[in-house]
């Protein structure tokens, strides 16, 4: 998954390139993610602190719009390349390019607009992303979120796995469950040979 235009080098610049990110440290807020536009650039334009400095005890967080982890409170991300160091978000989301969550572009075949079509089913894009992800359905306490089978599907999967027998089932349930186990194992696999 692209954001930003990242200005990653392509694969025949790679080779000659020792390491593909370079952190930004000093180039980009740690307390909301925003990189500096330029080099002269001493002040974050959206929350005032220093850019590079130390975020606020009192300050929410930013998250990674792709793997869904929150920086630490020193506003750094341990990397996914193990030989480096902590890094900034946007350092971070570059690595994505390198590292994928999943196979986004499975995911974004099955996507119809704001919803994902699962075998016969319908269901908010952004929470199946967010459960195929993080494991999690929740998505937060200011979200809501559409009941359907597929939701119901991953509230299950969460709570008893794939081969649970429920009392009280529904055939409509079990064919939704295994629905979302076989777009969850697809999912992954793309990760593993992509990555």
């Amino acid at each position: 998954m692209k954001l930003f235009g990242s200005a990653k080098p392509d694969a025949a610049d790679r080779s000659t390139t020792a390491v593909a990110v370079e952190p930004t440290v000093g180039g980009v807020c740690l307390q909301c993610g925003m990189a500096a536009i330029a080099g002269t650039v001493t002040f974050c334009r959206r929350c005032g602190l220093p850019i590079g400095a130390t975020p606020r005890a009192t300050a929410v967080l930013p998250s990674c719009p792709v793997c869904y982890a929150t920086v630490d409170d020193d506003g750094r991300l341990a990397s996914l390349n193990r030989a480096r160091p902590r890094v900034d978000l946007v350092a971070h989301m570059i690595e994505h390019d390198d590292y994928p969550v999943g196979d986004d572009d499975y995911l974004e075949s099955l996507r119809a607009g704001d919803l994902i079509r699962i075998d016969r089913w319908r269901a908010p894009f952004d929470l199946v992303r967010r459960y195929l992800v993080t494991g999690a359905f929740e998505g937060g306490h200011r979200r809501t979120y559409e009941h359907s089978a597929i939701v119901t599907a991953m509230s299950q999967l969460k709570r008893w796995g794939p081969g649970a027998d429920i009392f009280g089932d529904q055939a409509e349930w079990q064919a939704a469950r295994a629905a979302v186990t076989e777009l969850l194992e697809r999912y992954h696999r793309g990760r593993r040979t992509a990555g």
